[in-house]
């Protein structure tokens, strides 16, 4: 019997982590404290492909990941099969990473770190650069699509505990960051109000 090996990490609140999953391996993606958004992206190990939720959900015919669904790269070929949900269905695939940008606009002054960075770090410390900040699927995100179309966050209900498997259905650099997002905007409940926590990873092959 071949022996399971198991290899896990650890993102600290507010950064990223970038992992190897080679093919048939298994990806687990936990938040401990729960009410905390993880933007998750993956790409082929030469960065020329990558997990894309719109031409993913072009297929699915769901802005929601739900078990069973396959995520797409950009040139529609399967990158991971969703095995396991343990936090509900609460994910979504519609919201940008956030960036610097984007807390500017929300009146942040100053240096606040996001996930658009904790995705060049993270890439940064395997040796590898991104060509741009691809949509990212978010685990653990409560955005919903109001009846008028308008986008809202009601506040997070991922209880403490909750998780995802994915299963890469090709060798993948992946990459998850804990989201910094920790504003009070009426409607944008991304995190818990206390702030950013942790999010554990587990891959099994």
């Amino acid at each position: 019997m071949t022996e399971l090996t198991i290899e896990r990490v650890t993102v600290p609140a507010r950064e990223g982590r970038a992992i190897r999953v080679p093919a048939g391996a298994r990806l687990r993606v936990a938040t401990p404290e729960g009410r905390q958004a993880a933007d998750f992206f993956a790409f082929t190990p030469d960065l020329a492909e990558w997990l894309s939720p719109m031409h993913t959900w072009a297929t699915t015919r769901s802005i929601r990941p739900r078990r069973g669904h396959v995520f797409l790269s950009q040139r529609r070929r399967p990158m991971l099969l969703f095995v396991e949900d343990g936090a509900g269905g609460v994910h979504d695939m519609l919201i940008a990473a956030c960036d610097e940008e984007r807390y500017r606009q929300f009146g942040v002054e100053g240096y606040h770190r996001s996930c658009a960075e904790n995705l060049r770090l993270a890439l940064a410390e395997l040796g590898l650069e991104t060509p741009g900040i691809p949509q990212p699927l978010n685990l653990f995100t409560a955005t919903e699509v109001a009846p008028d179309g308008t986008l809202v966050a009601p506040p997070n209900p991922v209880p403490s505990g909750a998780f995802v498997v994915l299963e890469a259905l090709r060798d993948l650099v992946c990459v998850v960051s804990s989201c910094p997002f920790d504003l009070a905007i009426p409607g944008w409940g991304i995190n818990d109000p206390g702030g950013p926590t942790e999010i554990e990873l587990e891959v099994q092959h």
